[in-house]
């Protein structure tokens, strides 16, 4: 399950996430040691598996420093099934709003579509095969009453047909021929189609959790019979819709909901954002709005600590899953949350805040750099567009000093300069600047554009 993983090292671990975050030594290292830690676990003596539980982190800095981004490619290097939630939108029970077992069926929601995507990759040929069937029988039906081979029976395909049925099968044949070539895409045929049973009916009643809802409807959906109805759709449409439910008949759902429990239980990673939001800070009285704050902290703490919980797909345990928690904490401070929960998060990370050194690197470096996600946009209209060093500098420079001196937005601020920066380019192609144009963007141009705004303090265009 976790084989994925098997071959990474911690240094190996940081090193990918370097491919994309830019900084942040000391989180990159705590993550990775969690992550290794997961392998690990499971490869241990059994008699003590059970008893090592992970190290939860909780992550301490600014917006748009990279605390999302690391734990998201975290799950993503270990293929690990990955929810985020702000913690902002659960409330206590009682109160009107999620609650906070619901990160957990969301994670396990998320560890079933892995399943299911990863079931159906195995199964793909063969439900290719069977949609090539169905398409070939709305082509040309076969003739009823006979058993109707995948491939024709006559000995020599040059030889005239002795009957109707071999004519057919013969028939047939060309068509699967065209089919496999790709000629007949464009050519509209009849399909029968499920229809989506009950979608989302019925009210929660009283005592009713979000949990026992979908159980209902999902037992109720499948007494319904399967009801089809016919479409027209274009060959290459039906061989898109024909193969998702041909597919999903292959595979086992038990044996999905079976892996995709096992995988959350054992390699999930849920990512609570903004935690200082339900920290109550030291100098404020309880009551009013703030009310239910301490109240979601105590409900969050045995599904941190581990605990059952109850989904449409069974029941889940939360001993070994990951939580990373993260908040910016300007207002309260970690010690403002209720002590219980501070002992669920051990491993405590300060995240810097970026430097200019860092913004220009975070342009030039990460595979997914900005700089890297514009030139893609323009290669689409065949225009080349490139970024000299200069450039980045200056960039790099006036992000820096716009989140000194106004808000602090971290990296985040990198899109709105470079929004800024190329608006004119973007509108004018391909209307002014046709295909095959080379924009070569300076560090003129980026002052032209950008530094008179720094100067006159007229930075509304920057604000989020």
């Amino acid at each position: 399950m976790l084989d994925n993983i098997a071959s990474l090292t911690p240094a190996q671990i940081v090193a990918e996430l370097d491919k994309y975050i830019i900084g942040q030594k000391d989180a990159k290292r705590n993550v990775a040691i969690a992550l290794r830690n997961r392998w690990r676990r499971m490869n241990a003596d059994k008699s003590i598996q059970a008893d090592i539980v992970p190290n939860n982190i909780l992550m301490i800095g600014a917006t748009g420093v990279g605390k999302t981004e690391i734990a998201r490619r975290l799950a993503k290097i270990a293929d690990a099934p990955f929810t985020k939630v702000e913690a902002s939108k659960f409330t206590e029970v009682g109160y009107v709003g999620r609650d906070v077992e619901s990160m957990v069926r969301d994670l396990v929601e998320q560890s079933v579509n892995m399943v299911k995507t990863k079931k159906k990759e195995e199964v793909k040929q063969k439900a290719a095969e069977v949609v090539e069937d169905i398409i070939l029988d709305a082509l040309i039906p076969p003739i009823q009453g006979r058993a109707t081979p995948s491939y024709s029976t006559t000995a020599d395909p040059n030889a005239m047909p002795d009957n109707d049925y071999e004519l057919n099968e013969r028939t047939r044949d060309k068509f699967r021929e065209k089919i496999r070539n790709g000629e007949l895409e464009d050519r509209k045929i009849e399909i029968r189609v499920q229809q989506s049973a009950m979608p989302g009916v019925g009210v929660m009643g009283p005592g009713m959790d979000e949990a026992s809802m979908m159980n209902i409807q999902e037992m109720i959906s499948g007494m319904m019979p399967k009801k089809t109805k016919k479409r027209k759709v274009t060959i290459a449409e039906a061989r898109k819709i024909l193969l998702e439910e041909e597919a999903s008949k292959l595979i086992d759902m038990d044996e999905v909901k079976e892996e995709a429990i096992f995988k959350a239980e054992n390699s999930g990673v849920i990512f609570i954002d903004e935690i200082d939001k339900v920290a109550s800070a030291s100098n404020k009285g309880g009551g009013g709005p703030d009310v239910s704050r301490e109240g979601v902290q105590r409900d969050l703490l045995p599904i941190v600590e581990g605990s059952t919980v109850n989904t449409k797909y069974g029941v889940i345990n939360t001993d070994h899953i990951l939580f990373i928690a993260a908040g910016a904490f300007h207002v309260a401070k970690p010690s403002d949350l209720i002590p219980e929960l501070q002992g669920r998060f051990p491993i405590r990370v300060e995240l810097d805040s970026l430097t200019k050194d860092d913004f220009y690197q975070i342009l030039k470096f990460p595979k997914n750099a900005l700089t890297k996600q514009y030139e893609a946009l323009m290669s689409a209209e065949n225009v080349e567009l490139t970024f000299n060093d200069e450039a980045l500098d200056e960039i790099a420079s006036i992000a820096y000093e716009v989140n000194t001196e106004v808000e602090n937005i971290g990296a985040r601020r990198l899109h709105t300069v470079m929004s800024r920066l190329l608006n004119d380019i973007l509108f004018d192609v391909p209307d002014k600047i046709g295909a095959n144009a080379r924009i070569v963007v300076t560090r003129e141009m980026v002052q032209e554009k950008l530094t008179d705004m720094v100067k006159n303090r007229d930075l509304s265009q920057y604000i989020l």
